[in-house]
């Protein structure tokens, strides 16, 4: 068939708009696919969020919950700068959820888990953006679902990693509020946009100085691989803005770090612990250390969980397309060196952090899982970027049906991952069930009884996902059970084995 058009015969082809129609039911198809594979993290970490309802106070939480009410926030940061342990932004964060006793327990999930999913599907968008690449709607979310799942839930202990307030704010949204400080400067247009990005990163590094050593020596680590190999990494059109921020990021958390450091708070604690400088940076605390650290990794290492986060990875380079009009922002082979780096800065960071924590925990911090965090958020984003350069392998050097394969064993490895982690999280939500109903039953027990006069009650620890409890070992270990005796205003309370 033929159709005129001033003069000129054009013949049209038949399979045109067969082809056409075709690509996008395909894309369609790939969009209904991408979305329901992003709803089983989405739908993992809802659940999490609704057993959140079940989070009671435990631990340090029994002593902070009576400062906050008797003297407030305020109260709180003076007591950890001038007491405690010199964390001021700690005090803060801690302060905001205390101040609604229960129900900032409660909700502490929710609104951490959505600060964490939001901000790294910021991040995921941003950097592909910024990297002069596209992608299809949707695989932002796919990632960022999937990395805020394993480093949430796939950690040994998720209670203390995600539920526990108190542990949270110190070590898992730590390296998230980290990862933010990051945004404006992936945002930044023209010269005040990147003034505003060195003025936010200068106010977040001193803050996260205040909040958590461990992340401040992970962020410290990080920002000096972007320092020395700044110019193997980034296009010399972006190498000054980047030294710029990086600069002023490491002085932020500086300012921070001698601010904690020179608190009385921190002095005291140390004194407490017998961690000065000396014993931290002794052959044997660093030997020890090693040691454990080793540990730590084989256990990391064998959570085999953290597959999800690389088939997210390679999800992401199969489907990302360069946009021809973008400039580079990255040297060639700079995605390559990046991804080294990161897998470097994470094994030395997390080294670090091992040594500036044993004086504290000792031997036994191989098993506070909390405590690894700081740096497993690195981990996990690490694991991605690798994924990423094996599906972008994949689609430009295999053969087509390798690459169909590739995508398809990744969807299964990222569905697997989801389903693998729903049973644990499904068994913790049981128990914090049942310590909520034990827990309120006592609560309003004492109460009530302390609101007739009594001033000595007993009291039965409940304990839950590892957390401490006064009387522990049998009533031998009393802590906090002067903290429980405040929390009631009650004069002190006894060990006890049955519930009121």
């Amino acid at each position: 068939m033929a159709v005129r058009a001033s003069g000129v015969t054009v013949q049209r082809d038949p399979a045109g708009p067969d082809r056409s129609g075709r690509h996008r039911r395909a894309r369609t198809l790939a969009l209904c696919l991408l979305t329901l594979l992003s709803l089983l993290p989405l739908g993992l970490l809802a659940a999490a969020a609704w057993f959140g309802r079940h989070v009671r106070p435990s631990a340090d939480e029994w002593c902070f919950l009576p400062v906050v009410r008797d003297h407030g926030i305020a109260g709180l940061v003076g007591k950890f700068y001038v007491t405690d342990n010199g964390r001021i932004g700690n005090g803060l964060l801690v302060g905001l959820y205390a101040q609604f006793p229960v129900a900032g327990h409660q909700w502490f999930g929710l609104v951490s888990g959505v600060l964490t999913l939001g901000v790294l599907w910021a991040l995921a968008a941003l950097l592909v953006r910024g990297s002069g690449r596209a992608v299809p709607p949707g695989v932002p979310l796919l990632v960022a679902a999937m990395v805020t799942a394993v480093f949430l839930l796939a950690t040994p202990n998720t209670y203390k990693t995600f539920y526990w307030p108190a542990a949270s704010v110190s070590h898992t949204l730590a390296p998230v509020l980290a990862c933010a400080a990051v945004l404006p400067a992936l945002c930044a247009r023209g010269r005040r946009g990147r003034i505003a990005a060195l003025a936010v990163v200068l106010v977040a590094g001193v803050f996260l100085g205040t909040l958590s050593e461990e992340t401040s020596v992970v962020a410290l680590v990080v920002l000096a691989g972007l320092l020395l190999l700044g110019h193997r990494l980034f296009a010399e059109r972006v190498r000054v803005p980047v030294r710029r921020w990086t600069l002023a990021a490491m002085a932020g958390v500086a300012i921070g770090t001698v601010l904690l450091v020179t608190s009385p708070g921190s002095r005291r604690r140390r004194e407490r612990f017998g961690a000065e400088a000396a014993s931290m940076t002794s052959p044997d605390t660093l030997t020890a250390a090693a040691r454990g650290y080793l540990t730590i990794l084989e256990t990391v290492f064998t959570t085999w969980q953290y597959a999800g986060a690389v088939a997210a990875g390679v999800l992401l380079g199969v489907l990302v397309r360069r946009r021809p009009e973008a400039p580079p922002v990255l040297r060639p082979g700079g995605p390559a060196l990046g991804t080294s780096l990161g897998a470097l800065t994470f094994l030395v960071s997390g080294y670090l952090c091992t040594v500036v924590t044993y004086p504290v925990f000792g031997p036994r911090v191989v098993s506070a899982a909390r405590t690894w965090n700081d740096y497993l958020l690195l981990y996990v984003l690490v694991l991605v970027a690798a994924g990423v350069l094996l599906g972008r392998a994949l689609r430009t050097r295999a053969p087509r049906p390798w690459t169909g394969w590739a995508a398809a064993a990744a969807v299964a490895v990222y569905a697997g991952t989801a389903v693998g982690l729903a049973g644990p999280l499904h068994q913790l939500g049981q128990d914090m069930r049942v310590r909520a109903e034990r827990w309120d039953r006592q609560d309003a027990w004492l109460r009530a009884r302390a609101a007739e006069g009594a001033g000595v009650l007993p009291y039965t620890p409940l304990s839950v996902g590892g957390m401490l409890e006064p009387f522990r070992r049998e009533g031998r270990d009393a802590w906090p059970a002067q903290c429980v005796a405040t929390y009631y205003r009650l004069e002190r309370v006894t060990y006890s084995t049955r519930l009121p």
